[in-house]
C-alpha cells in the first residue's frame, strides 16, 4: 500500500523537513483513550504521543485526531510507535465539545467531502441539516446531502423540495440499502485518495450506509424507535476505513445536537439567500425585524422566503456571536496567566 491511496498528497509532503522525509509517516484511523491506530506503509501499529509532544501540547485541539497524518518511529520489535509530530491539516471538521466548557473537539480531520446524511421519515429536520451544512462548509470540506432509507418513502418530493428551498446549490444523493438506490453514484464518488465524513443523527442509516459501502456488515446497525422514527446510538468512535472502492470513509457517532464553533463566515455560506437579499436593505447593519426598506422582510411578504429560514438564521448567527464573546473574554484571562507566568520568572532570576 502506498501512502496516496489513503489520502497522502503534497500538501503534506511539503511539511516534511529536510531529514524527516526518510522518517515514518502514518495516519491516524482510530482514536482510543490514551492511544491512537495508526496505518503506514508497513503496516497497522497501536501509538501513542511522546512526553515532549504532551509538554508542548496544551490545547485539545493540537492532539492527533481521526484522520490526522503524524511523524512516528516504530518501537525496535514491537507493533507499536511513538508520535512525534502532527502535520498541518487541510480540513478539520470541528464542533465544540458539550457542556459549558468553551474548547474545540475535532470530529474528523483531512476530510475532502462531508456526507449530510439524514433519513427520510419522522426524523427529517431540515433546521439540523442547516446547522450540519453551515459546519461543514467552515470544515473546509465539500458538503453533499444524502438521503436514506428511500424505500421507506412513499413521496420524496415534499423532502426533495424543502432541501432546494433551504440548502440552494448543495448536492443530494437519494439512498437505499434495500434497493441499492444511489450506492455507486457514492461509490464513484469515493475513489482513491478521497476521504470523506458521515455525519448525522442517531438513527439516520450512517451504519447501514457503511455496511453498502464496505460491501461487508462490519458496522453494527440499530432498529429506530416507531414512536418518533428516532434511533439509538450504534457507532460509539470515530474510526477511518479503507473502501472497496478505494476511497476512505470516517463513520462519526451519531449527533442530534451539533454546537457550532466560531463559524461566521460558514453561516453567510449557508444562507447564501438571505446574504443576497440583505444588500439590498436600506441599512448595513439591518437586522432583519422591523426595519424600513427590508429586503429579507420583503422576501418573506412575497412568499420567495419562508419565515423558519430566516429565524434559524438569527439563531445560529446569536449562537456563534454568543460563543465569540466567551471566546474572548477566555483568551483574555489566558492572557493574563501566561504574562504573570512571565513576570515570575522575570522576578526569580
Amino acid at each position: 500500500m502506498k501512502l496516496s491511496q489513503i489520502g497522502f498528497t503534497t500538501f503534506f509532503e511539503e511539511q516534511l523537513i529536510d531529514g524527516q522525509q526518510n522518517r515514518t509517516v502514518g495516519r491516524i484511523i482510530l482514536e482510543h483513550k490514551h492511544s491512537y491506530r495508526i496505518l503506514c506503509e508497513q503496516g497497522e501499529w497501536l501509538a501513542t504521543v511522546s512526553g515532549h509532544f504532551a509538554y508542548e501540547t496544551s490545547n485539545r485541539l493540537d492532539y492527533p485526531a481521526v484522520g490526522d497524518w503524524v511523524i512516528v518511529e516504530k518501537m525496535p520489535g514491537e507493533e507499536k510507535a511513538v508520535i512525534h509530530q502532527l502535520l498541518k491539516r487541510h480540513s478539520a471538521f470541528v464542533r465544540k465539545i458539550a457542556g459549558r466548557e468553551i474548547e474545540q473537539q475535532i470530529v474528523a480531520a483531512n476530510v475532502d467531502i462531508v456526507f449530510l446524511v439524514m433519513s427520510l421519515n419522522d426524523d427529517f429536520n431540515i433546521r439540523r441539516l442547516e446547522r450540519y451544512i453551515t459546519a461543514a462548509w467552515d470544515s473546509g470540506a465539500k458538503p453533499i446531502i444524502v438521503l436514506t432509507k428511500a424505500d421507506l418513502c412513499d413521496d420524496s418530493v415534499p423532502f426533495i423540495m424543502d432541501i432546494e428551498r433551504n440548502a440552494p446549490g448543495i448536492e443530494y444523493i437519494l439512498t437505499s440499502m434495500v434497493t441499492n438506490e444511489g450506492i455507486a453514484q457514492l461509490k464513484g464518488i469515493l475513489q482513491e485518495g478521497i476521504t470523506a465524513a458521515l455525519l448525522g443523527s442517531s438513527g439516520a442509516g450512517k451504519s447501514s450506509l457503511t455496511n453498502a459501502l464496505m460491501e461487508n456488515d462490519s458496522m453494527k446497525v440499530s432498529s429506530i424507535r416507531e414512536s418518533d422514527a428516532r434511533g439509538r446510538h450504534t457507532t460509539t468512535h470515530r474510526e477511518l476505513l479503507m473502501l472497496p472502492s478505494g476511497g476512505c470513509l470516517i463513520d462519526t457517532p451519531g449527533m442530534r445536537e451539533l454546537q457550532l464553533w466560531d463559524q461566521r463566515e460558514s453561516l453567510d455560506a449557508s444562507f447564501r439567500d438571505i446574504e443576497a437579499l440583505a444588500e439590498h436593505c436600506r441599512f448595513r447593519d439591518c437586522t432583519h425585524s422591523k426595519e424600513p426598506h427590508c429586503a429579507v422582510q420583503r422576501a418573506i411578504k412575497e412568499g420567495e422566503l419562508e419565515t423558519a429560514r430566516l429565524q434559524s438564521y438569527l439563531k445560529l448567527g446569536k449562537e456563534i456571536a454568543f460563543l465569540e464573546k466567551k471566546l474572548n473574554t477566555q483568551n483574555k484571562l489566558e492572557a493574563k496567566r501566561k504574562q504573570k507566568k512571565v513576570s515570575k520568572g522575570i522576578k526569580r532570576k
